[in-house]
């Protein structure tokens, strides 16, 4: 005897997964594709001199800023910019400059969540990658390693939001 075969209901499931899917593109998400030092400068200028022991520590001056490329639609890089310079009086002690930059994929993100996730969350990904490379290189130096503290990049967004305002004004 000949059992019959049920036959499969095939359709609902597929439009179940179909529906996952279209789902799944809704949901906002980053992708990091790639992350790299753009530009890196160490200048010790005053080498032997400035490795001598000193009374006091030295004045240390950090500027950090963002800085996104739009490179299509969805992917954007973004670029974390680190200065440092120690000086003792008039007297440059090191000045470290880095570019570190991302490629950063952005899905699914409506407009006005965009441009955070640009200049927040991407920033926010790629500081410790770029804060040890100023640690390591201070410490190659012959100084102390620069432990840059955690920066909080939506209060730069922030104050770059105001300053955007103020100069439209």
């Amino acid at each position: 005897m000949a059992k019959k075969a049920a036959p499969k209901k095939a359709a609902p499931k597929a439009a179940a997964a179909t529906t996952e899917a279209e789902n799944t593109e809704m949901q906002p998400a980053m992708n990091i594709l790639a992350q790299y030092v753009k530009d890196f400068s160490f200048e010790n200028p005053n080498a032997p001199g400035s490795l001598r022991p000193r009374d006091k520590a030295p004045e240390i001056n950090i500027n950090i800023n963002v800085n996104p490329n739009a490179l299509s639609e969805t992917d954007f890089e973004v670029e974390l910019k680190l200065d440092a310079k120690a000086m003792d009086g008039d007297d440059l002690l090191f000045n470290v400059e880095l570019v570190y930059a991302g490629i950063f994929r952005f899905t699914g993100m409506p407009q006005e969540m965009l441009q955070m996730a640009v200049l927040i969350e991407a920033p926010r990904m790629l500081f410790p990658f770029a804060r040890q490379i100023m640690a390591d290189a201070t410490r190659n130096g012959s100084f102390p390693p620069l432990m840059i503290d955690p920066v909080d990049f939506a209060q730069l967004f922030q104050q770059r939001m105001a300053q955007q305002t103020e100069g439209n004004a």
